[in-house]
């Protein structure tokens, strides 16, 4: 946990309180924390500042905003991932969002099991979102979607974050064209299940407007793919 955050207050007090159980233990446990310490505080979807601990107790801690800070810069990327194995998703969604993914879209397709969205670690999505804006020191949580149908999404709604200035890049092992790095523009990028999404999906994903791209000979995984398209694609920022 880089940063603590907090929920929107009413109005701005000379002091917040931290109350949630799980951060009091943490900032009690791991950083040992005392009175007069600073500590990093954002208000979720709002700003975040350096603040001092003025009191504490076993249950809460009482801060002051010392200052105002800058906030970590979001990487210009919408991300849709078919909805991978609910072991997976907490990590996915949690890295994507420590990086700085600005948008994230989880969609089902043909070699997608339908048990993966009956799984519970859909509804704490919110928390792991939360978990990935403590790690990265931001308040600023991304978009998250969810579309159960594929081919409706694809025919309807992407074809609208794409354009000349917002290209879509699906990741595909058997296309002749390697995905591009170092780029300055947004994108979207498209990453496909565990076995790859069959030819029928690579096919309508063309035909709406999205680059098919490779990575090179190796095939990998979701949770590994996503940080090595990112850090290719962005590697100038």
């Amino acid at each position: 946990m880089n940063i603590v955050l907090l929920e929107p207050q009413a109005a701005a007090p000379e002091t917040w309180t931290i109350c949630s159980r799980r951060q009091v233990q943490h900032l009690h446990q791991h950083l040992n924390i005392k009175t007069g310490d600073t500590l990093k505080v954002g208000i979720r979807n709002g700003e975040r500042y350096l603040t001092e601990i003025v009191a504490l107790n076993d249950n809460t801690v009482q801060v002051r905003p010392l200052k105002q800070e800058q906030l970590p810069d979001k990487l210009p990327v919408t991300l849709i991932v078919a909805m991978p194995r609910p072991k997976v998703l907490r990590r996915l969604i949690m890295d994507s969002v420590t990086l700085g993914v600005e948008k994230i879209i989880l969609l089902h397709s043909y070699r997608v099991d339908k048990s993966y969205w009956q799984t519970p670690f859909l509804q704490q999505i919110e928390s792991y979102v939360t978990l990935g804006l403590e790690q990265a020191g931001d308040t600023i949580a991304p978009a998250v979607e969810i579309h159960k149908r594929f081919k409706p999404f694809v025919e309807d709604i992407l074809p609208g974050l794409i354009s000349a200035q917002q290209p879509a890049y699906v990741a595909h092992p058997y296309s002749e064209q390697a995905m591009p790095s170092s780029i300055v523009h947004p994108c979207t990028v498209i990453i496909g299940p565990e076995g790859g999404f069959i030819p029928y999906e690579i096919e309508l994903l063309t035909q709406n407007g999205c680059q098919a791209v490779h990575l090179g000979q190796r095939i990998i995984r979701t949770e590994t793919v996503i940080p090595y398209v990112l850090g290719r694609l962005f590697s100038g920022i």
